[in-house]
């Protein structure tokens, strides 16, 4: 596999997108389900609720998945770009100027001279790249799966009020449902960062479960 074929790969599986966007889709979900009263709400407001909140994820899953292939054509443009400014240098150290300042935070100081000729060198010996930045079928299939994650999250969380007659009980089960997946959530995301997966777990579902406690208490 190439080192393009490679960084679309890690781009399209990277863990912290996919589980944020997860988290992100089960929250947006939260704020419809908690609207509804559970004393007061019947059959059409919860089927209401229900379309309302899988409409909005359908549009936050769109725009999610366009902003996704933006960022992904500026961040390989931006690459092209820093390639061919350090192919083109009249001399090392403009190049190196420019990688170092390519680099995150202060890593080009820490990294010295030496290491950024290195870096040099591995540019300059790259093959020919492309004369513009391109998105390819990868790309579009990464897309596809961010809108896939913010939409398909909704459906648990909504799940409950297909099954349970009963309104305030559906809310409950629901708010559980929404709970157990924050938690899964902050814990993958706990266990990605070298952390204690569960107590970022339980961070996770306190947050949620505070966002619950204030929805509830304003009406839902």
């Amino acid at each position: 596999m190439s080192n393009g074929e490679k960084e679309k790969r890690e781009r399209v599986l990277d863990p912290v997108s996919r589980i944020s966007e997860i988290i992100f889709g089960v929250l947006m979900a939260l704020s419809f389900t908690g609207s509804l009263n559970a004393a007061t709400a019947g059959r059409e407001e919860v089927r209401t609720m229900m379309l309302t909140a899988l409409g909005c994820n359908l549009a936050w899953g769109l725009v999610d998945a366009v902003m996704y292939l933006m960022a992904t054509l500026t961040g390989r443009a931006r690459n092209l770009t820093l390639l061919q400014m350090v192919r083109s240098a009249p001399d090392p150290q403009t190049a190196h100027a420019g990688i170092a300042e390519a680099l995150p935070g202060r890593l080009g100081e820490e990294i010295g001279a030496v290491g950024l000729e290195d870096v040099r060198r591995h540019l300059v010996a790259l093959s020919e790249p492309p004369t513009c930045a391109r998105l390819g079928v990868e790309d579009y299939l990464g897309a596809l799966g961010v809108f896939l994650l913010v939409v398909l999250s909704t459906f648990p969380v909504v799940v409950p009020f297909m099954f349970v007659s009963k309104t305030a009980l559906a809310i409950r089960v629901s708010n559980a449902v929404a709970l157990v997946m924050l938690f899964i959530g902050g814990y993958q995301l706990g266990r990605y960062a070298g952390g204690i997966a569960w107590r970022t777990g339980l961070a996770m579902a306190a947050v949620g479960g505070v966002l619950v406690s204030i929805i509830v208490a304003l009406g839902g």
